[in-house]
């Protein structure tokens, strides 16, 4: 009896936990990786040559990944849920995707010699937010739909928009929405 007793605890802890918001998802990381990117959108916009600009963003993403997974289980373990968790698995598998195509987007482009469209690709990464944050706290969606808004402009502005595309962004939607998450929902 004591053992079918701890599998229906096991099985009703797993059920909440699959049911759960991904609330890992870290506000101060966002304001510190928007105040990266836009010290890169600095530093980018009087870079020599197209390749210097790109191994400039591409640091960027690296280090915005970095900081991202390092602050989400900084909170994760704040709050003594595991970042992988039910919700958190979810979150990932929303996110991923599209971060994945991307990145092929990106070297398709490269090759082809279209580094013009790259900001309002990269941009789409708010589609990415807007699926893994399908299972996080309500205000992560809405930050995805405004990553994907800007991507859709920067596509249709001219080229030459592209950075100030990328700062206001990355740049200006992290620190915003990172200042709103840390207020409401914890660092």
């Amino acid at each position: 009896m004591h053992a079918h007793a701890l599998d229906n605890l096991r099985y009703i802890r797993s059920a909440m936990e699959r049911a759960g918001s991904f609330t890992a998802v870290p506000g101060v990381g966002g304001i510190v990786l928007g105040c990266t990117a836009l010290l890169v959108a600095v530093l980018a916009r009087n870079m020599a040559n197209t390749d210097s600009w790109l191994a400039a963003w591409l640091a960027e993403a690296v280090l915005a990944g970095l900081i991202g997974v390092a602050t989400a289980g900084r909170k994760s373990r704040k709050a003594g849920t595991p970042l992988l968790s039910g919700p958190g698995r979810k979150f990932l598998l929303g996110f991923a995707p599209p971060l994945l195509a991307g990145a092929v987007l990106t070297f398709v482009l490269y090759r082809a010699g279209d580094l013009g469209l790259l900001p309002g690709v990269w941009l789409l990464y708010g589609t990415g937010v807007l699926c893994g944050g399908a299972a996080s706290v309500k205000v992560v969606p809405v930050m995805g739909m405004c990553f994907t808004a800007a991507g859709v402009a920067a596509l249709l502005c001219p080229p030459g928009w592209g950075n100030t595309f990328l700062a206001a962004g990355f740049g200006g939607f992290h620190i915003a929405f990172g200042i709103l998450i840390t207020v409401k929902y914890g660092g």
